[in-house]
């Protein structure tokens, strides 16, 4: 998987950083990346405010901006002697719009930070960083499961070739070559997921069709969709991976978590779209639904174009 180049490792020092830290540098090294450790600073507390009240404001702030430095640096030194060109960056602000002017600065390829909330099937795994980046960001977004500390045996591609629009139907390609790269990298299994329906069912059933007319026309559906997804699959190059194909019918909303459970699948890779008529602003309703459900590490991804809604400065 050779398609990264400029990787920005998100930071945020606890207990289980080194995980995301692992990733990161592994892919840098296999990609002969440039790798950057960033931090944003936390601003001052009001607890920590009062309770040195003896200090100015400004001292205090520039204590916790001093204490993330020295960490960054130090990551980043401990990476520069593993043989990846590594630099480091602190700056202050909201954590997302920063990591995200970062990108635009800098024009990174690849973000890889840690999921914010808690591994477990009841919790919800991406929260407010992840899911404005999930939504804005204009390069892929990679949220590690901080607890996955083994390789990716089960990876999965959420694809759907059945959309009309060249734009996005152009990002079926990039989720397979990144799915497919990270299967070949971790020696692991590829699944590939396209959920499809009969669009308007419930109102071709209402007015009166027979069920023996609609299974009819869920049979010519499904043999579209089929014809589709092979088609995708057939230009995609993963044929030497044997990946297991699943064409299945349902909500996506659904199909795609069930899916992620029952294969016990450790990555997700899909694509990010924004509704129509604000471009680049929010994230797919599927892709949150499936977002805010499934309890694995995800790459999301835009499609070409893509411009995010946060401005440089």
């Amino acid at each position: 998987m050779k398609r990264f180049k400029n990787i920005l490792l998100v930071c945020n020092f606890d207990a289980k950083q080194h995980m995301v830290e692992d990733r990161a540098v592994s892919l840098a090294k296999q990609n002969e990346a440039r790798l950057t450790v960033f931090t944003v600073a936390k601003e001052c507390s009001v607890d920590a405010r009062m309770t040195f009240t003896h200090m100015p404001q400004q001292e205090l702030h520039s204590l916790v901006i001093d204490d993330c430095r020295e960490k960054v640096d130090a990551l980043a030194a401990d990476i520069g002697r593993q043989g990846v060109d590594v630099r480091s960056q602190v700056v202050t602000g909201t954590p997302f719009l920063e990591i995200i002017r970062q990108v635009l600065r800098d024009k990174h390829d690849l973000v890889i930070l840690a999921s914010e909330g808690k591994d477990g099937v009841n919790e919800r795994l991406f929260r407010t960083t992840s899911m404005h980046l999930m939504r804005k960001c204009p390069c892929p977004v990679w949220v590690v499961k901080r607890a996955q500390t083994r390789p990716y045996t089960r990876i999965l591609a959420a694809v759907d070739p059945s959309v009309h629009d060249s734009k996005r139907g152009a990002i079926n390609p990039m989720i397979l070559q990144l799915a497919s790269g990270m299967a070949r990298k971790e020696a692991g299994e590829l699944h590939i997921i396209h959920v499809w329906h009969l669009f308007g069912e419930r109102y071709v059933r209402s007015s009166g069709m027979t069920e023996g007319a609609v299974q009819e026309a869920k049979a010519l559906e499904k043999k579209q969709h089929k014809q589709r997804f092979d088609t995708l699959l057939n230009r995609a190059g993963v044929t030497d991976l044997k990946p297991h194909l699943h064409l299945i019918e349902g909500d996506p909303d659904d199909r795609i978590p069930e899916m992620v459970t029952e294969k016990g699948i450790d990555l997700l890779v899909m694509g990010t779209v924004c509704r129509t008529g604000i471009a680049g602003f929010l994230i797919g309703n599927t892709a949150e639904e499936v977002l805010n459900q499934v309890d694995c590490s995800v790459l999301t991804l835009k499609p070409e174009g893509f411009v995010t809604p946060v401005p440089l400065e």
